[in-house]
């Protein structure tokens, strides 16, 4: 090519980078809104909507947000439902007053007492007797009820063909330690029970010690009434725990959370 013309062809320059510190974390800025509007339409926008969608359809005892009916079988969120009672003891109460139980309130023990009862009652009436006097905090009570309705009594009406008239307890208030240790039990509180067996209603007895392991239909029902109840209290201890639970089955809402 002529050295002429080359002065009448533009030259490519390359293009100016605009290196201007505000300019540049602007539009980091920018890129990293972009990221996070992709990432919320291609997953957390359907997974919304999939929430919404059980929460709208599902029965109310999976819902954690509808409030806790004690008559209705126990599902998803009834266990998270029964720690929401224990802190509301205005609500626990009047979900006990649905189900037609009769109680009476007892006054809270004064503040700092190594043992207490706050926010408890004693049973008068449930769906079934129980062989000892029964203090107890409502959310433990409200447990109780859910576990007796909807485990304990269909279980022994369909593995034995009768219901349960009495069910053997040791008791729940205690002022005492938990076994080998020095921190107190939740009998200290009045939130826990301990149930040693089942009388039916055609005169044969359950026991905890004795029927345990026989591999009959005792046994069945014992694991099946420890295994419900695993799914409403907080803690659910038996034979298979330690030497201390051998002859009963230990249930509470404390705070920590074990099926043994």
């Amino acid at each position: 090519m002529p050295a002429g013309l080359l002065g009448l062809i533009p030259v490519r320059r390359p293009a100016q980078v605009n290196r201007n510190p505000r300019l540049v974390k602007e539009r980091k800025r920018l890129q990293l809104l972009k990221t996070l509007w992709r990432y919320w339409i291609g997953l957390v926008a359907p997974s919304l909507v999939v929430v919404a969608l059980f929460l709208w359809l599902a029965p109310p005892q999976h819902n954690p947000f509808v409030p806790l009916d004690l008559n209705h079988k126990p599902g998803l969120a009834s266990h998270f439902k029964m720690t929401q009672l224990e802190r509301h003891p205005a609500a626990c109460f009047d979900a006990l007053d649905a189900t037609g139980v009769l109680y009476t309130m007892l006054e809270d023990s004064p503040p700092g007492e190594a043992c207490g009862k706050y926010d408890a009652l004693t049973l008068d009436r449930s769906l079934t007797p129980y062989s000892a006097t029964l203090s107890m905090t409502c959310g433990q009570t409200a447990s109780l009820y859910l576990w007796e309705r909807h485990v304990a009594r269909p279980a022994a009406v369909e593995i034995f063909g009768s219901p349960v008239a009495r069910i053997e307890t040791y008791g729940s208030f205690s002022c005492r330690n938990i076994a080998g240790t020095g921190r107190k039990s939740e009998h200290a509180r009045a939130n826990a029970i301990d149930i040693s067996g089942f009388r039916l209603e055609d005169g044969r007895l359950i026991n905890v010690e004795t029927h345990w392991d026989n591999g009959g239909p005792e046994g069945e029902f014992l694991k099946r009434v420890h295994k419900g109840a695993c799914r409403l209290f907080s803690v659910t201890l038996g034979p298979d725990y330690n030497k201390a639970h051998a002859d009963h089955l230990h249930f509470d809402m404390g705070d920590r959370r074990t099926c043994r």
